[in-house]
């Protein structure tokens, strides 16, 4: 009997229960990312448009870059040069090339005094030589040899004192006096430590033959050699 009675409720349950309708899966897909693609186009922001550039603005950026350039790397501007202050460096600068021309034209002077000094000095050599070998006095022979002697060197030193005795016992035995006197002299060449001078001498001479003799003129080509800082005597030679 109880078998009997759950029967029917159990059918009643069943056709009360509504009937539904299954859902594709893919239909319920579709519908959610085109959901999605809406919701998120609605959110998106706009993409933000390029500003216009007006004539206006373009003068403006040309006047920054005119600025600009009237400025230095630190961004300070430049500021123009006096000219108190231009004409003050351009004196200095003036001043400066001619104090450096000057000390080098006084430094050529120089040089040109210096040589032209050399040159007299050895041109004074040569005629103080001429006069020692004329001038020669037989009361005082021996003295006038030695400064003949002293003021030699080289050849002419070894020559003349070879024959220095025999020179001074003739001029003893004659009783003979010269006197020289240098009528012209001049360098005719120069190195470094060696000269040639041509001397011009008037000699009169005298001894007990003849008191008064005709003066008598020689040439003679002196070489000045330096010996140390003081130059000799190196060689004479008579030129016609």
């Amino acid at each position: 009997m109880a078998e009997h009675v759950d029967s029917p409720d159990s059918e009643v349950s069943e056709s009360a229960a509504p009937e539904t309708s299954p859902t594709p899966a893919g239909c319920a897909e579709e519908g959610s990312s085109e959901s999605i693609n809406e919701a998120s186009e609605a959110t998106r922001a706009p993409e933000p448009k390029p500003p216009e550039i007006s004539d206006e603005g373009v003068d403006d950026v040309a006047a920054v870059d005119e600025d600009a350039d009237d400025s230095d790397g630190n961004g300070n501007a430049k500021t123009p040069v006096p000219p108190l202050r231009l004409a003050m460096v351009s004196g200095l600068i003036v001043v400066v090339a001619l104090t450096a021309l000057a000390g080098w034209l006084g430094f050529r002077g120089y040089q040109a005094r210096q040589a032209q000094q050399q040159r007299e000095f050895l041109v004074q050599v040569a005629r103080q030589g001429a006069l020692n070998l004329t001038t020669i006095d037989w009361e005082h022979v021996d003295a006038d040899v030695q400064r003949i002697l002293d003021s030699a060197t080289g050849t002419f030193y070894d020559d003349f004192s070879q024959r220095s005795d025999p020179f001074a016992q003739v001029i003893e035995k004659t009783q003979a006096k010269s006197v020289g006197t240098i009528t012209e002299a001049g360098l005719e060449t120069q190195s470094s430590d060696e000269a040639q001078v041509l001397v011009a001498v008037s000699v009169k001479t005298s001894n007990l033959g003849a008191i008064e003799q005709e003066p008598r003129h020689w040439r003679m080509r002196i070489s000045v050699q330096k010996v140390g800082r003081e130059p000799k005597i190196s060689n004479v030679a008579f030129v016609p």
